[in-house]
C-alpha cells in the first residue's frame, strides 16, 4: 500500500516540480516579491514617529545586496560542498574500496540480506561523507545484484537499487553534514548567518560533539541504520513473478560497468603522489592533537583535507585519482550555478526584514516542545525546493536558529530539527539520485515507491528523538 503511495507521489509531484536551478531562480523572484511587498517595515525616526521606507529606496536597496555580497557570501562554502563530493566519490573509484566492493557484493544469498546489507554499509559510509555513500551505496547496489546473477538468484533490482541511496538518508547528521559542520567554527557560522542571528545565540559556533557526536544524534542515526536495514529486508517480494532482475528491467551497459581505467605514473610521481597525500593525513592528526576541542573542532576544510589525503593515497598514481576526481565533478553543477543564488535569497530575507518576521511568526505560533518538529516538518517540505542540504542551511538556518532563540531553544536542537528533515525527504527527492541512476542504470520511478516507505519509517523514528531529547 505505501509502495503504492510512493509511486503516486512519485508521478505526480515529479511531473509537477520544475528542474532545482528553474525552482532557485523561481524562488529568487518570490523573494523578492515578497520582500518588496511585506519586507521593510517603518522605523522610527528621531522624532519618534513611524517613518516607512519609500518602495523605490527598497528596490534599490534590495538590488544593490543581492547583488554585493548577496550572491558572493556561499563562494567558500559552495567550493567546500563540491570538495565534499568530488573527494568522497574519487575514494568510492579507488581499487581498495572497489575491492571492498566487490567482496561484499558476494555475501547475500537473496534480495533480503542484499538490500539489507546494501542499505546498511551506504548508511554507514553516507555518516563520513555524503558523496563516499552515494558513490559506495550506488557500485555496491550493482555488482551486488551483478553477484546474484553470476550465482543463478533471481534478485529484485528496483529494491536492492533503492537501498544503495539509503546513505541520502543520513548524511546530514554525519562528519559531513552542513549545518553541523559549518556551526563548528565561528568563522564558519558567519559564513552563513547573518550578524543579527549570531548575536541572538548564546555561543558564536557549536563543537561537533553538540551535534553529530551528541547522545540524541547518535540515537536517532543507530536507530534510522537498525530500522532501515530491517525494513528493506521485509521488502523483499516473496514470489517469483514479482521479482524484477536487471535483465527484466532491459538494464544493459551503465556507468559502472565502463568506469575505472588506472593511471599510468612514473615512479617519482607516484613518491610526490604518496608523500602529499600523507602529509595530509598527518596534518590532520597533528590538528587534533593540538586542539583542546578534539573531534569537535573538525570543520569542513579539515574533512576534506582529510578526504583529498586518503582518496590520493588510496589511488597511489596521480592521473588515476585525477579522472577519478574529473568523473565526480559532473555532480557539482547544481551546487556551483544554485549556490549564488540561495545565498542572495538569504541576504534578501535577512536585509528586509523578512527572516526577523518568520522567525517572529514562529516563535509566537509555537511552544518549546513544538518549534523543533516544526522545523523538522518544513525543512522536509523546504528539501523539494531547495535540494542541496547547504544551499537549505543558508536559507532556513538563519530562520530556525532566530525563532529557537526567541524561545530559549539550545541551537544543537534548532540544527539537528533542519538536518534530520532535510535528509528525510531525499527519499523522495531524486535531484541527489542521479549518480545512482547513472551507475545502476535504474529509473527514478523504479526506486521511489521503496525509498517511500523507507521514509515514513525513518521519519517515525527521527520524530521519537526529538520528542525524546
Amino acid at each position: 500500500m505505501i509502495a503504492r503511495i510512493g509511486l503516486v507521489l512519485s508521478a505526480t509531484i515529479g511531473r509537477w516540480i520544475p528542474e532545482p536551478f528553474v525552482l532557485a531562480l523561481g524562488l529568487t523572484v518570490l523573494t523578492a516579491i515578497l520582500a518588496l511587498g511585506f519586507g521593510f517595515p517603518p522605523h522610527t525616526n528621531a522624532e519618534g514617529v513611524l517613518d516607512p521606507v519609500p518602495r523605490s529606496t527598497a528596490a534599490l536597496t534590495l538590488l544593490e545586496t543581492w547583488w554585493s555580497p548577496g550572491l558572493w557570501k556561499f563562494l567558500g562554502f559552495s567550493m567546500q560542498m563540491s570538495l565534499i563530493l568530488v573527494t568522497g566519490y574519487a575514494i568510492a573509484q579507488s581499487r581498495p574500496v572497489r575491492a571492498f566492493i566487490n567482496a561484499v557484493s558476494g555475501i547475500p544469498a537473496g534480495t533480503g540480506s542484499a538490500a539489507s546489507l546494501v542499505g546498511l554499509v551506504a548508511m554507514c559510509t553516507g555518516l563520513l561523507n555524503w558523496g563516499l555513500g552515494l558513490i559506495v551505496g550506488a557500485l555496491l547496489a550493482h555488482e551486488t545484484a551483478r553477484s546474484l546473477e553470476r550465482r543463478g538468484i533471481r534478485a529484485h533490482y528496483p529494491l536492492i537499487c533503492a537501498a544503495g541511496y539509503t546513505g541520502l538518508l543520513v548524511w546530514h547528521g554525519g562528519l559531513s553534514g552542513s549545518a553541523p559542520i559549518k556551526m563548528s567554527k565561528p568563522d564558519q557560522a558567519a559564513d552563513i548567518l547573518p550578524a543579527s542571528v549570531l548575536e541572538s545565540m548564546e555561543v558564536s559556533a557549536i563543537p561537533l560533539q553538540d551535534t553529530v557526536f551528541s547522545g540524541m544524534n547518535l540515537f536517532v542515526s543507530v536507530g534510522v541504520l537498525a530500522l532501515v536495514a530491517l525494513t528493506l529486508f521485509l521488502l523483499a517480494p516473496k514470489r517469483d513473478e514479482e521479482i524484477r532482475t536487471r535483465d527484466d528491467l532491459g538494464i544493459g551497459t551503465t556507468d559502472a560497468d565502463t568506469n575505472g581505467s588506472s593511471g599510468r605514473d612514473s615512479l617519482a610521481a607516484i613518491v610526490v603522489n604518496v608523500f602529499v597525500a600523507l602529509a595530509l593525513l598527518v596534518g590532520m592528526v597533528i590538528y587534533l592533537a593540538n586542539n583542546a576541542a578534539g573531534p569537535g573542532a573538525i570543520g569542513p576544510n579539515e574533512i576534506n583535507a582529510t578526504m583529498l589525503g586518503l582518496g590520493m593515497l588510496l589511488h597511489g598514481s596521480p592521473s588515476s585519482y585525477l579522472r577519478a576526481i574529473e568523473s565526480g565533478v559532473r555532480g557539482c553543477a547544481g551546487i556551483i550555478v544554485q549556490f549564488p543564488l540561495y545565498a542572495g535569497i538569504m541576504i534578501m530575507m535577512s536585509v528586509s526584514g523578512l527572516m526577523k518576521m518568520a522567525s517572529d511568526f514562529a516563535a509566537e505560533h509555537a511552544t518549546q516542545e513544538s518549534l523543533p518538529l516544526m522545523t523538522f516538518l518544513s525543512a522536509g517540505v523546504v528539501n523539494f525546493f531547495v535540494p542541496s542540504g547547504g544551499g537549505q542551511w543558508g536559507v532556513q538556518g538563519p530562520i530556525a536558529l532566530e525563532a529557537g532563540a526567541a524561545l530559549g531553544i539550545p541551537p544543537t536542537e534548532m540544527i539537528m530539527s533542519v538536518a534530520y528533515g532535510d535528509q528525510l525527504t531525499n527519499m523522495l527527492q531524486p535531484f541527489w539520485a542521479l549518480p545512482l541512476l547513472a551507475i545502476t542504470g535504474i529509473k527514478a520511478r523504479d526506486i521511489v515507491g521503496y525509498t517511500a516507505i523507507v521514509m515514513v519509517v525513518a521519519g517515525g523514528w527521527m520524530v521519537f528523538g526529538l520528542w525524546l531529547f
